[in-house]
């Protein structure tokens, strides 16, 4: 199991734990969690609704495709620690990290 933190809109730090060993994405698991992450896209990196901002951990994360990259470039409030959770799968690369919700779209 993998263990890192989310921020909410208000701020509020919360646990999370998440299976490395099922091929996950991050947005799954926020979903899963209860978190208001709309997804409209179904994960395929086409609407940016699953923005996430990394404030530690992000130097852990594989790079950003050129799919995600495109995607972040059209959000008014990107930060260069901006990230899609429905591009970044579960693993051992998480862990520890701290990830707060942007709420772009949601």
């Amino acid at each position: 199991m993998v263990q890192f933190s989310v921020i909410d809109e208000q701020g509020m730090t919360h646990p999370v734990e998440a299976p490395a060993d099922m091929g996950l994405s991050l947005m799954e698991i926020l979903k899963a969690s209860d978190y208001p992450v709309l997804a409209t896209c179904g994960g395929m990196a086409l609407c940016a609704t699953c923005h996430v901002e990394f404030t530690e951990g992000l130097e852990r994360l594989p790079e950003a495709n050129d799919a995600e990259l495109d995607m972040i470039d059209t959000l008014p409030n990107a930060v260069n620690a901006s990230r899609l959770a429905c591009q970044i799968r579960i693993g051992e690369h998480l862990q520890n990290a701290v990830i707060r919700l942007r709420g772009d779209g949601n």
